[in-house]
């Protein structure tokens, strides 16, 4: 049985079902809530498949089986039927209807996309209303420009501009595999994956850097070995240190003042300047660097 087999069933049968009159539906609301009688709450639900169907055809626009959307819709139904209390003296379609539109919103909002969006109230309302929204103010002005059209969005909605116009480049585009066939440089055909262009430098630059850092560490081993253990401390701890310790910090730590700590720096960096002069590249490498 195909899909569209599927959807025509499930409206014959949901057309095939009887109105409920208001005593009617009380009365079987009371059954299942005080009697937990699964007979009148699946009578309840049944009566009311042509709302799931009728809000289903509403949401055909995101491009999902009708079928799964009825389904959905269907257990948001059969979960306000369990909910319903007929003592708040409101029709069950009124109660039901926010039921069966939230089972469907969260059904598409995990299905639609690959790349999962917000799920809070103001991106969810961003989502199914934006389309809606844009088309109503083109209608309204066809001079509006995307700027314009995004603001006033924003606006209606209560959300930022910046979330608009990602949710607007979101919905205007699709998700595509990234072993999709495209035609490659030489004419031949190649996935879309083979065509990404890496982030990170070419394996030649990549080898050349390592060796480079391992030349450097070298040298920089070699002159600190010229300091003693005070200013090897110091060094260490204000420039070869990612936070970068203070005078103040290191002057506590080690009983002198900042300005002590601060004379001990200059004199310890001017002692590697010296020593980097022996332990440095020779000529021959410093060409090599260069190329």
């Amino acid at each position: 049985m195909n899909a569209m087999s599927v959807d025509r069933h499930i409206i014959r049968f949901a057309m095939a079902q009887p109105y409920l009159e208001r005593e009617e539906e009380i009365d079987l609301a009371k059954r299942w809530k005080n009697g937990q009688d699964r007979d009148a709450r699946n009578r309840i639900a049944y009566a009311h498949m042509r709302l799931v169907i009728a809000m289903a055809t509403k949401f055909r626009g995101f491009g999902l089986p009708l079928n799964d959307l009825i389904q959905e819709g269907y257990i948001g139904l059969l979960e306000a039927a369990a909910r319903f209390d007929p003592a708040r003296e409101v029709r069950f379609s009124t109660y039901a209807g926010w039921w069966i539109r939230a089972s469907m919103q969260d059904y598409i909002l995990r299905n639609w996309s690959i790349v999962r969006g917000g799920t809070s109230s103001s991106q969810k309302a961003l989502f199914f209303n934006l389309r809606r929204l844009r088309a109503k103010l083109a209608q309204t002005d066809s001079h509006l420009t995307d700027q314009a059209i995004h603001q006033q969005i924003a606006a209606t909605l209560g959300v930022s501009v910046a979330d608009v116009q990602s949710m607007d480049a979101r919905l205007a585009g699709s998700d595509a595999s990234l072993q999709t066939p495209i035609m490659g440089k030489n004419g031949q055909g190649v996935e879309q994956l083979e065509m990404l262009e890496s982030e990170e430098l070419p394996p030649d630059e990549q080898v050349r850097g390592k060796i480079d850092g391992e030349r450097w560490s070298k040298w920089l081993k070699c002159a600190m070995e010229r300091l003693n253990d005070r200013e090897t401390r110091i060094i260490r701890a204000r420039r070869l240190s990612e936070d970068g310790a203070t005078l103040e910090e290191l002057g506590a730590e080690l009983g002198i003042s900042k300005e002590r700590v601060r004379q001990i720096e200059t004199r310890a960096m001017e002692k590697l300047k010296t020593a980097l002069s022996s332990c440095g590249p020779t000529t021959g490498e410093l060409r090599e660097l260069a190329t």
